[in-house]
């Protein structure tokens, strides 16, 4: 028996909440002409345009296909139609696959060791290799911004906010102890990168081994959360703050991130103290000679130009590839007492790939999944240990091509937690304050 349903958020129900069935869905054939499950003007919530019938068939664990049972049971489904229903799902979210859930039983060290011993290899050579990549990129960026015209100017600073993003990965893995043999050597190399972008080591490396030790953890994790619904009640200005932020400010809302978590020495541990001082005390003295020696040479206007805006390229960089990352509306954040650490680390982390130039210049960071798995795996050994898991176990990854339906989706939909939903857009639940959003769904193309 048929009935019909909105395609709604509702479709991004948590793990715990996932039904224990299946289903087949077909398209509804309205007096109009059909409606298919696709990508129309906006993200397809509660619209009453799209409707789908919905047969519910029996039990095929997969990640997140909440659609309520609407009729007894009756056959069993095959695996194609439970993967058809994943690829119909990722089609409207911007995906190129939704992985199966990975079985409860199945640790980090099971897929670690499916993983050939190579991919753990630290190599000097490559490692200095990436240096080189980012120095050079860099200079030629500086070069191209004192050269381009003003009309050519935001092609300049992309390139070179994308080229200092490079020196975040450098110090991103020495950070994780993945970059070179030298641990001395990685600590230095680690401080000199962070410091044009003024992200103080120290700090940031204790924050970000929290992130991989509690990734997509409720409360725990220190990146990118849903918004409480107890945040955006409290006070109206904080709530149309909050709605800009992870609405059409969201690829710049690192910049939010940087300042909260790691300038505060309380948010630190006694032990931590020390070295996060020395770290703060690195930026404020790059700080308090590089900018002045800047607008010394170039003034104000150099300031911005050579500075400011590249730095704000690479903070574009930043917030879009951590978002895309770990937020997805059939990504779940759990409790601790729910947490699955191989589940978290696996289907909760999203492959993407971006244009050739943005992933060289960027040092492959964002083959992310295996480092997720083992954050000792360097850098330019990612796409290998990428290739071995999709041998293993491809089938549970949440894999992308970077697109506009894929950032509309996350800026559109992915705001307040709900345990039942994942996320339920801002638009659901204070609509008189939602224009941002409203109007993302309209300016934001569609196509992925």
């Amino acid at each position: 028996m048929a009935c019909r349903l909105a395609f709604s958020s509702s479709l991004c129900m948590s793990p715990q909440q996932r039904p224990t069935q299946s289903y087949k869905i077909s398209p509804f054939k309205a007096s109009s002409g059909s409606f298919y499950l696709n990508w129309g003007s906006s993200l397809p919530l509660r619209k009453k345009r799209w409707f789908t019938y919905v047969r519910r068939e029996n039990v095929v664990k997969a990640v997140a296909i909440p659609i309520a049972p609407s009729s007894p049971a009756e056959d069993l489904p095959s695996h194609a139609e439970s993967a058809d229903y994943r690829k119909q799902l990722a089609d409207s979210y911007g995906f190129r696959q939704i992985g199966e859930q990975l079985p409860e039983n199945v640790t980090l060290k099971d897929i670690i060791a499916t993983l050939p011993k190579k991919v753990f290899e630290v190599d000097d050579v490559k490692a200095w290799k990436s240096v080189l990549i980012s120095v050079t990129s860099y200079a030629l960026g500086i070069f191209m911004i004192a050269k381009a015209p003003w009309y050519l100017l935001p092609l300049a600073w992309a390139w070179t906010g994308t080229a200092i993003t490079g020196f975040f990965v450098i110090g991103h893995d020495c950070a994780h102890k993945s970059f070179a043999k030298n641990k001395l050597v990685e600590d230095i190399v680690g401080t000199l990168a962070f410091l044009p972008l003024i992200y103080p080591y120290e700090p940031w490396r204790f924050k970000h081994d929290q992130h991989h030790a509690k990734t997509n953890m409720l409360n725990e994790d220190t990146a990118w959360h849903p918004v409480w619904e107890a945040e955006i009640e409290s006070s109206s200005a904080l709530r149309k703050g909050i709605i800009y932020g992870y609405g059409p400010f969201r690829p710049w809302m690192s910049i939010a991130h940087w300042l909260m978590w790691h300038f505060d020495t309380k948010k630190f541990r006694p032990n931590e103290l020390k070295r996060v001082q020395i770290s703060l005390a690195c930026v404020c003295a790059f700080m308090a000679i590089g900018w002045p020696l800047i607008i010394y040479k170039a003034g104000f206007i150099g300031w911005i130009k050579f500075w400011l805006m590249p730095w704000l390229g690479y903070h574009f960089w930043m917030s879009t590839f951590t978002m895309v990352h770990h937020t997805a509306p059939h990504i779940p954040f759990k409790v601790s007492e729910e947490w699955n650490a191989a589940q978290a680390q696996l289907n909760g982390t999203v492959h993407c790939d971006y244009p050739s130039w943005i992933e060289i210049l960027c040092h492959d960071i964002n083959v992310h999944i295996p480092h997720h798995i083992s954050p000792r795996i360097p850098s330019y050994n990612l796409r290998a240990a990428h290739q071995s898991l999709k041998e293993n176990w491809g089938k549970y990854m949440n894999e992308a091509t970077w697109n506009w339906r894929l950032m509309k989706t996350i800026m559109t939909v992915c705001h307040v937690y709900n345990k039942d939903q994942n996320y339920v857009p801002f638009d659901e639940l204070v609509p008189e304050d939602s224009y941002p959003i409203t109007f993302l769904k309209k300016a934001m193309p569609d196509y992925a």
